[in-house]
């Protein structure tokens, strides 16, 4: 066993003394320094469901690493609540936590010279950020995932998070009543666990699971689900396995797994975020992988999975038919995924697969069989054109009409365009352009699931286009574009439309396109002047100074 970090901190003779000393305080005795030591980064907090109860499944992955003969050091790192972040300025905090989450894992496993980690998270940005701090240290590492949240009950029918949004916009429409509307509120979230359909911490949690960073099996698990505790102490053992076997990440996330995971994200109807924070997961790790990857996996893979926010079901649903391994074992045989990946187990992906039963197509209704798929292509399409060079993210699981041409209604922040939704100003045919609200701009790309969720609410999801150069809860559906780059903070195209200006939207030619003479483009970018960042001082102005383009992952260590 290679423990190169631990004799730097308890075994250097004397020079360690001053450390063995610190660490007995803790709890160590003689016989612990000669163990791997193996830190335990849990997002537990009590700011939001998704993260509500990780204490006791770290607690678990502590015994399991006792039980394998390492020894556990916990440590917090943050976390940040999209649902209750969305919709004001707390929103534009979310991207950047993702960073805050990489840097606190990097920190404190590197200074404490950890043989190995466990990392524990629930909401949105825990597993990219985890993931990323977890790559640019490079020790044995495995990440578990706290789990999905159950649906709630409202009169007979499913309810989650998305639910009320939606019914926020059905009551400013007057569609139903404010009671009505309470009801769903006081049922959406019965308990523990993150957005219980194939939104951004259930696609995140399924796509590294695919690439092979956490154990088998986890990824659409319920929080309360006893497979959680259990999966929570096998973490704890395997990471001593993985010290032993010196299998690093860089080992773990290839081209290749990305790449699986990516498909497997395609197949589930996953969120827009997963191209955001698989370019950054790549980035920090050396990975070359470009925005137009994502296009070739779409050509190739068929959407699958009949789940929310454009399908019926949700998470836990698609767990009791038997979960991502029954997905990823008809992928495999039918040769979409490289089964040679090695994953955290210690063995490969297909290996991990061998004995996971067939998905029995006769007896469930929420996989489909390639032969006839929900949707023959992938539902993440890269557009590009003259409104972005740079590419912009579409999402079109579950529409009718994947093409729009019509007038631009355009607005300089997300407040201004809810407001005017809530004003019943938008009408069928419009495309909303929502700008200064990517990574520098916003700053921090805020999520835009208030005004999508609000359009759909009023019935207007499948008749307007809307453009943003910030980014889309994966709740959000409908004819939505979003991580439009350049920003228009960086002197993007989206910075020089005007209201009335006529833009097209083509999911199949995979185009978006300011319907304007390319000298009137010309002119109107020379006349634009670029404004001051909104902020001098603090965690937002060291953030929107760094960070990079959203077709780059938005990361902030580009230079």
């Amino acid at each position: 066993m290679d423990l190169k970090h631990r004799s730097k901190v308890m075994t250097d003779g004397d020079k360690a003394a001053p450390a063995r000393a610190m660490l007995r305080a803790v709890g160590m005795r003689d016989e612990d320094f000669k163990k791997p030591l193996i830190g335990i980064a849990s997002g537990w907090s009590t700011i939001t469901p998704c993260n509500y109860h990780l204490n006791h499944l770290a607690g678990e992955s502590i015994k399991g690493v006792h039980e394998a003969g390492g020894f556990p050091q916990i440590f917090g790192t943050i976390t940040v609540s999209d649902g209750i972040s969305m919709g004001h300025e707390g929103m534009k905090f979310s991207l950047v936590s993702r960073e805050v989450i990489a840097d606190s894992i990097e920190v404190v496993s590197s200074a404490q010279r950890f043989d190995g980690l466990v990392a524990l998270g629930g909401c949105d940005k825990n597993m990219p950020g985890a993931i990323i701090g977890i790559a640019r240290m490079n020790i044995p590492a495995i990440f578990v995932y706290g789990g999905t949240i159950l649906p709630g009950n409202n009169e007979g029918n499913d309810v989650d998070i998305v639910s009320i949004f939606e019914a926020v916009g059905k009551y400013q429409a007057g569609k139903i009543t404010y009671e009505e509307m309470k009801a769903i509120e006081n049922t959406a979230c019965p308990g523990p666990g993150s957005c219980g359909g194939m939104y951004t911490a259930n696609t995140m949690a399924s796509a590294i699971e695919a690439m092979g960073m956490s154990l088998p099996g986890g990824a659409c698990v319920p929080a309360i689900d006893v497979k959680k505790t259990v999966e929570s102490k096998e973490a704890g053992k395997y990471i001593y396995k993985l010290i032993e076997k010196g299998i690093t990440p860089n080992q773990i996330i290839t081209k290749k797994s990305i790449k699986n995971a990516m498909i497997v994200g395609m197949a589930l109807g996953g969120s827009t975020n997963m191209i955001l924070h698989l370019l950054a997961i790549a980035h920090s790790i050396n990975v070359d992988l470009t925005i137009d990857d994502f296009n070739k996996i779409s050509e190739i893979t068929p959407h699958l999975a009949d789940l929310k926010p454009s399908g019926k079901y949700v998470a836990a649903d698609f767990e009791r038919i038997g979960g991502l391994p029954r997905l990823m074992k008809y992928l495999l045989e039918r040769d979409f995924l490289n089964g040679e990946c090695i994953t955290c187990t210690g063995q490969t992906l297909a290996e991990n697969l061998e004995d996971v039963p067939e998905v029995d197509f006769e007896k469930q209704k929420i996989l489909m069989p390639l032969e006839n798929p929900l949707r023959k292509t992938g539902h993440l399409i890269i557009l590009k054109g003259n409104l972005a060079p740079k590419g912009g993210v579409a999402k079109v699981s579950g529409l009718k009409k994947t093409e729009i041409t019509g007038p631009a209604k355009v607005f300089d922040s997300e407040v201004e365009c809810f407001n005017a939704i809530r004003e019943n100003k938008i009408k069928k045919g419009d495309v909303i352009v929502i700008r200064y609200e990517g990574p520098k701009g916003g700053p921090g790309m805020q999520e835009m699931l208030s005004v999508t969720a609000a359009l759909m609410g009023q019935g207007l999801g499948e008749d307007v286009g809307l453009i943003t150069d910030g980014r889309f809860s994966g709740g959000t559906h409908g004819m939505v574009v979003g991580h439009v780059a350049p920003e228009a903070q960086d002197g993007g195209p989206i910075a020089i439309v005007r209201d009335g200006d006529e833009i097209t939207i083509s999911a199949e030619k995979k185009a978006i396109n300011l319907e304007i003479p390319k000298e009137e483009i010309q002119n109107r970018l020379s006349q634009w002047k670029k404004p001051k960042l909104k902020h001098n001082r603090g965690v937002m102005a060291k953030y929107s100074n760094t960070v990079s383009c959203s077709s780059l992952g938005a990361v902030t260590d580009l230079f």
